[in-house]
């Protein structure tokens, strides 16, 4: 027996302990467990060496001079269920120390390495920077390969997924922001793929990223689709929707949120008017412009644009018609409560929330297709969006949207502050 393989050994123990000797039912269970494990463990580590050796047991390969078996050396090898014991080949007369591959692999590996390799991924290292920082400083053999990395960065597409399915009926959203940002594919050469993205403000004050895709032109169409899908997930309607002025977006808001508010993000608004300015008057009439829409009411705010218009219409033609388109859905944070303005007032968060998106991204300046382009958008965003800070909702704060709601006629439900769910 000492010359049989311990797989065919522990193939023979489980054939005796399935005939039932005297075991007990969970007994027998437990022992075929432990038991199957170990085999299938000890017939990977045997067939290694047969394709190391290019030869099985007791087989004699001229043409093989790789070395020779030389017994078994005991290991416990650690896993969730415990320590299991299991007798590793040993190779002699070989050029190169024979090492497992299957064991260091599966030493290597731990949950906490996997999580490190997806977290080294995600903050700026390519695949082949990851291979090449997980190599043996002694030997120079690479611990895991390219491959392997990007195997391990699948696990980001999975939670991508789950993200997307999530139920969000459970957050009372407030305020509603959406943007885009755009990517290169190499399957579409000269072309950029719109990133779709929108998070929200609680009544808790919580800020949520909510959900990302892809968004082909940033058309109409696909944003409707993309709102639609947060509609069927139970997205509840928000009292505000900030975003810039695409015309495509801006129609989609207005049909899939008809009762919230529209509000054009300021400093898009801001860039655009200053772009229009002559270089020389910038520093004298744009702070003029930008104090409009840091009023704190919009009667006021509407008195102070009047008299830039009057006096500049003339003069600045371009930048007064910017101004004034519109004008009505840049004011329209007023008329919510004074703390929250500068919350409300700009998808600024998701552009810094881009900022660090890009600096990831331009390490790959074209992605090979969309799934690995939206698994690392979404898992820079992601880790991003988990340093947002709170908005302060005082009860002033929270009485005063309720009060917005009654002018809406919407109405408070038995949980508290919850606005009515949009028609499906």
């Amino acid at each position: 027996m000492e010359k049989v393989p311990p797989s065919e050994r522990l193939s023979k123990e489980i054939e005796e302990a399935l005939s039932g000797l005297g075991r007990e039912e969970g007994d027998l269970l437990e022992v075929l467990i432990e038991k199957s494990v170990k085999m299938v463990m000890q017939r990977i580590l045997e067939q290694e060496v047969t394709d190391y050796l290019g030869r099985g047991y007791f087989e004699r390969n001229a043409e093989s001079r790789r070395g020779y078996r030389n017994g078994y050396e005991s290991k416990k090898l650690k896993t969730a269920e415990g320590k299991v014991p299991l007798e590793v080949p040993q190779v002699r007369g070989s050029e190169q120390t024979y090492r497992s591959e299957f064991l260091k692999n599966l030493d290597f590996l731990s949950p906490g390495l996997r999580r490190l390799v997806v977290e080294m991924y995600t903050r700026g290292l390519s695949t082949r920077d990851v291979e090449d920082t997980l190599r043996d400083p002694e030997t120079g053999e690479l611990l895991l390969s390219k491959d392997a990395v990007s195997e391990l960065t699948e696990e980001l597409w999975k939670e991508y997924e789950r993200f997307c399915e999530r139920d969000l009926s459970g957050f009372d959203v407030v305020y509603l922001f959406v943007d885009a940002v755009y990517e290169s594919l190499r399957q579409m050469a000269g072309m950029k793929e719109a990133i779709l993205c929108c998070w929200a403000i609680t009544s808790g004050g919580h800020k949520v990223l909510l959900h990302i895709g892809l968004g082909n032109k940033e058309s109409y169409d696909s944003w409707v689709e993309f709102f639609r899908h947060m509609q069927r997930r139970g997205l509840r309607m928000p009292l505000l929707v900030t975003s810039d002025g695409a015309p495509g977006l801006i129609k989609a808001i207005a049909e899939c949120f008809p009762e919230s508010k529209r509000q054009r993000c300021t400093f898009h608004k801001l860039q655009n008017i200053r772009n229009k300015l002559p270089q020389d008057v910038i520093d004298e009439l744009y702070p003029e412009v930008r104090s409009v829409f840091y009023q704190t009411n919009a009667e006021i705010a509407k008195m102070c644009a009047a008299k830039i218009i009057d006096e500049y219409a003339d003069k600045y033609p371009s930048a007064i018609k910017c101004l004034q388109e519109d004008f009505e859905a840049c004011i329209q944070h007023m008329a919510f409560p004074p703390g929250h303005h500068k919350h409300i007032m700009t998808t600024n968060l998701l552009e810094r929330a881009f900022v660090e998106q890009k600096r990831r991204t331009k390490i790959i300046p074209r992605f090979f297709d969309e799934k690995s382009c939206l698994k690392l958008v979404y898992a820079t965003m992601v880790r991003a969006s988990q340093k947002w800070r709170r908005v302060k909702m005082s009860d002033f704060d929270l009485a005063l949207l309720r009060n917005i709601r009654k002018l809406y006629n919407w109405h408070e439900s038995e949980d508290g502050f919850i606005s009515k769910k949009p028609a499906a």
